[in-house]
């Protein structure tokens, strides 16, 4: 079916002078939420660990008809979130060609919209407007200014049309005028500066916005939507108050509840399909990443009103995927399957999501990273081998013997499992993880290293730099000191005189 390009054509149409005319931006997200949540199924697709939590509250604040902010550390998908809005917007709605604030047909706001409609009557010829184009973001800035945001004058369009300067027709449009019919999302909406939050107290509570050097108000139809870090986002920090009171709605975000949630959004981001080579991830190895970030969001090293973005493990995976590869293309090998040692290959994509404290820096963002990912080997291989401690020892104690084995990095499958072999008793544990011996060496190798990295994570053995594994360091015994009872020197009486 054709759209209707001109006014007399709509007029025939479903979009009919009366639905468009009440029928408001926050009228349309809340009847197409209510659709989806009478279909059923998920509201956000692809937003994950939400469900129970921040997207109730999103949509209480849209069947209210506020507008809300997002409130949350980095990387708790925010942006994502405000861009999803336009999921619940109309596949296309109506306005007047040419107009630069998209202009209800059936009620325009413009000088130039009100002159087209008295000059083509019912030719006034009609475009359409996409979800995706009714949604505007911005990023605060401190250098944002009235003008960007809400209009000024324009000198250049007075001059090149003839116009005065006090006509309604030299005026620039800001961002917000630009949003009108649809979203408009700030994004840290503190970093504003206080003059230019001022400037959104109008439209926020009147619905309407003045433009500088002109007596008119226009009354816009917007959805307003802003997202903040909660550390700036208080008395002490750079909202005011007044505006803070105007917004509707306050949602907290928050970092992935569970390891297998906090998998599932790195599986989702993370570019782990590469051209050319087989990809064999083990789940192991993903939860180690992932416990990366679980750890570092608990050190006390690292600064915890900062975050620890979800982007940390996002990044880590496709560094650890691109170490395996590198690998897997220098000894010829068709499949890739990511070890342990790639874990700690990825420490560039670790130590610059990172904002360390004092004790953190003293120490240095390499030794902290290391820490981090022990911490998560070691509970990893916790959670495979609890209580079967008793079944390593054998291999504990061939280490113990003397025994020492070098597991380079770089080392291709075949070369390392045969070194892995000489360990008792090594190989036969990868049943545990689901393997077997007629497993790919590329994957018993990955197991078997990650055996070895749990037991040196534990300090059952020891490892040094350059991944050669020798037996751990034992704890000197120191001897027990006795207490024996000394008598006394015997006075020497002297006789009195």
């Amino acid at each position: 079916m054709s759209l209707p390009r001109t006014l007399g054509e709509l007029r025939h149409s479903p979009f009919s002078e009366q639905r468009l005319q009440k029928r408001c931006v926050k009228d349309e997200l809340r009847e197409n939420l209510l659709y989806k949540l009478r279909e059923g199924g998920s509201v956000f697709p692809g937003i994950v660990g939400y469900d129970d939590t921040v997207v109730p509250q999103i949509v209480n604040a849209i069947l209210s008809r506020h507008n809300f902010i997002l409130l949350g550390l980095r990387g708790q998908a925010k942006s994502r979130i405000l861009r999803a809005l336009t999921t619940l917007l109309d596949p296309q709605i109506p306005y007047i060609a040419g107009c630069e604030i998209h202009d209800n047909p059936y009620a325009p706001l413009c000088r130039r919209c009100h002159e087209e409609l008295a000059k083509h009557g019912e030719q006034t010829q009609i475009a359409y407007l996409t979800p995706e184009q009714r949604y505007v973001e911005k990023l605060a800035t401190p250098d944002v200014t009235i003008a960007d945001l809400i209009g000024d004058i324009d000198p250049i369009k007075a001059a090149r049309g003839g116009h005065e300067l006090s006509s309604e027709m030299t005026v620039h449009y800001g961002l917000l005028p630009r949003a009108n019919r649809g979203i408009f999302a700030i994004n840290e909406l503190p970093d504003l500066a206080g003059k230019i939050q001022v400037g959104l107290f109008n439209i926020m509570q009147e619905g309407d916005v003045q433009i500088k050097g002109y007596p008119i108000r226009l009354p816009l139809d917007v959805a307003m939507v802003f997202s903040a870090n909660p550390e700036d986002y208080t008395a002490r920090g750079k909202i005011i108050t007044p505006l803070k009171d105007r917004i509707g709605s306050e949602i907290r975000t928050h970092y992935p509840a569970t390891v297998e949630e906090g998998m599932e959004i790195t599986a989702q981001e993370a570019w782990a399909r590469r051209d050319g080579y087989e990809l064999q991830l083990p789940k192991y190895l993903q939860q180690i990443i992932e416990r990366v970030a679980f750890a570092a969001r608990e050190d006390k090293k690292i600064d915890k009103r900062s975050g620890v973005s979800q982007r940390l493990p996002i990044s880590a995976m496709e560094n650890v995927i691109s170490n395996a590869e590198r690998r897997a293309i220098v000894n010829d090998e068709k499949v890739v399957v990511p070890r342990v040692s790639d874990v700690y290959a990825a420490m560039p994509a670790i130590t610059g999501k990172l904002e360390l404290e004092y004790e953190g820096e003293m120490k240095g963002a390499d030794h902290v990273a290391r820490e981090l990912i022990r911490t998560a080997v070691a509970k990893t291989y916790d959670e495979y081998f609890s209580g079967s401690s008793g079944e390593l020892r054998q291999v504990v104690q061939w280490f113990d013997l003397g025994g020492e084995i070098r597991l380079s990095g770089d080392a291709g499958a075949s070369e390392a499992v045969n070194g892995l072999k000489s360990i008792q008793g090594l190989l036969e544990k990868i049943s545990v993880l689901g393997l077997s011996e007629k497993s790919p060496v590329a994957e018993q190798v990955s197991a078997a290293e990650f055996i070895l990295e749990g037991l040196y994570a534990h300090k059952r053995i020891g490892r040094s730099e350059e991944r050669v594994f020798t037996a751990g360091e034992k704890p000197v015994k120191k001897p027990e000191r006795t207490f024996e009872r000394e008598e006394p020197p015997a006075r020497s009486r002297r006789p009195f005189n």
